[in-house]
């Protein structure tokens, strides 16, 4: 079987359909869904920004890191430390800044990790984002060598006051905002999905099919890796900042590594190496979690306290009955011929 069938990077016509009618779907939804529920599924799209710049890693490169929070937590942090306690920033500076910074981050990073491989790739990515964690946690505020001090708010986080001003439309309009976000998820899903069929992302395909062949041909892994690591980061970032400007605030839990889990379990969830599988994956995962949440008692026994022993449960049944995720799964039902399982 070929990379790209394992991986689906080839959408069949009836997943690209469906695909359209989610789109249609997510541009109604304001028009008939709650305050609330518009709230909820514009932070499902963040979460799906933060999967597919995972899922650039993970399913593209084939690089399983567990640090990815890191940047996500650093995209909200740039935001915060930049925000006025009087006023609004502009968006349209702002939001580049707080991508560089978790690029910048991510190119650092990156330049000492993506030397390993396999177990000792993610153990790195894992130590360097604890780093990064505690560093943020232990420490109210922080200065290089007493100049230019920042107010990170150790563990008790910091707030966001006001949305980024974006000069043309209104941010802190709550249907504003959620096509912001959708605008958002379509641009970083468009670009990705050009990016999978460049030059660049068919050698990044080769690095993690076979990266011995693609350095005996004459491509440098370690510049391609890096690369991806660091838009990856960049990705992240913006995925960040549009968490701390919907939630208004910001604390180092969003660096730990609880949510770098729940980014890989997305990705897996909705299936790896397409992007749409990212999403799906983040919507599945984001829903089934409140639906495991609500889960009414029986007897003494809380159902709804115990939502991680259901999420568990249903992420290994899907992993072992749709090994390639949720949208696998989906092509499978609607009749897509000539695949195979590996």
């Amino acid at each position: 079987m070929s990379a790209p069938q394992s991986n689906l990077e080839t959408l069949p016509r009836s997943i690209q359909a469906v695909l359209v009618l989610g789109l249609i779907a997510l541009a109604a939804f304001p028009f008939v869904g709650s305050e609330f529920y518009q709230q909820m599924v514009a932070r499902m799209m963040i979460l799906a920004i933060f999967a597919m710049s995972l899922d650039l890693l993970q399913g593209v490169t084939g690089l399983v890191s567990l640090g990815h929070a890191a940047f996500f937590g650093l995209g909200g942090y740039a935001l915060a430390l930049v925000s006025s306690d009087n006023g609004a920033i502009g968006l349209w500076w702002s939001l580049p800044l707080a991508m560089l910074v978790a690029a910048v981050a991510a190119l650092i990073i990156g330049f000492f990790v993506v030397r390993t491989r396999g177990i000792y790739f993610i153990m790195v990515t894992l130590a360097f984002a604890q780093m990064m964690f505690y560093l943020i946690f232990d420490n109210k505020e922080i200065s290089f060598f007493g100049l230019f001090p920042l107010g990170l708010g150790g563990s008790d986080g910091k707030y966001i006051n006001f949305k980024p001003d974006a000069l043309l439309f209104d941010l802190e309009n709550k249907r504003v905002f959620y096509y912001f976000v959708l605008a958002c998820l379509i641009g970083v899903y468009a670009f990705l999905r050009r990016l999978l069929w460049s030059p660049f992302g068919r050698a990044l395909a080769g690095i993690r099919i076979n990266e011995h062949r693609m350095r005996a041909v004459g491509f440098g892994s370690f510049g391609y890796k890096l690369t991806a690591f660091t838009l990856a980061g960049a990705l992240a970032g913006l995925a960040g900042y549009l968490w701390g400007a919907q939630t208004g605030y910001i604390n180092p839990e969003l660096m730990g590594f609880h949510m770098s889990a729940h980014a890989i379990m997305m990705v897996i969830l909705g299936g790896m190496g397409n992007f749409a599988g990212a999403i799906v994956g983040a919507f599945a995962f984001e829903f089934m979690l409140e639906l495991f949440k609500d889960l009414p008692a029986i007897g003494d026994f809380n159902t709804g306290k115990h939502w991680q022993l259901w999420m568990g449960s249903f992420i290994v049944l899907v992993i072992i009955f749709a090994p390639r995720g949720l949208l696998g799964l989906l092509t499978r039902f609607t009749g897509r011929k000539g695949e195979r399982h590996e």
